[in-house]
């Protein structure tokens, strides 16, 4: 039986965004983010989440991207690789191609920290 997959957006330290197809499946998830996952979601607007490493900045992983709130106030920076998912009711699943694109743009900027 073969495992469905999602589109993501992964945003790796230093580099630009790429979609790219996952496995939906918990291993997948944590193996693209080098350990246990955390769930963030930023955004009241879009049916989204940032998965990253819950202990990226305990591990001491590159710090990658800032996240703003809605007055543009950094309130947190990610450490290590993350990915944006889209949310089904009970799972993630994939972004479609407009939020691609959205979270493209807003994770485009490489930050060195």
């Amino acid at each position: 039986m073969n495992t469905p997959t999602i589109t993501v957006l992964l945003v790796n330290p230093y580099e630009a965004p790429k979609s790219i197809e996952i496995p939906a499946d918990l291993s997948a998830y944590q193996k693209l983010v080098g350990g246990t996952i955390q769930a963030i979601y930023p955004s009241m607007e879009d049916p989204i989440a940032l998965i990253c490493n819950d202990e990226g900045k305990l591990l001491g992983l590159p710090l990658n991207r800032p996240l703003f709130d809605d007055e543009g106030n950094l309130y947190d920076i990610i450490a290590g690789t993350f990915f944006v998912a889209g949310l089904s009711d009970d799972d993630f699943a994939s972004l479609s191609p407009e939020l691609i694109q959205k979270y493209s743009d807003r994770f485009k900027t490489v930050y060195l920290f």
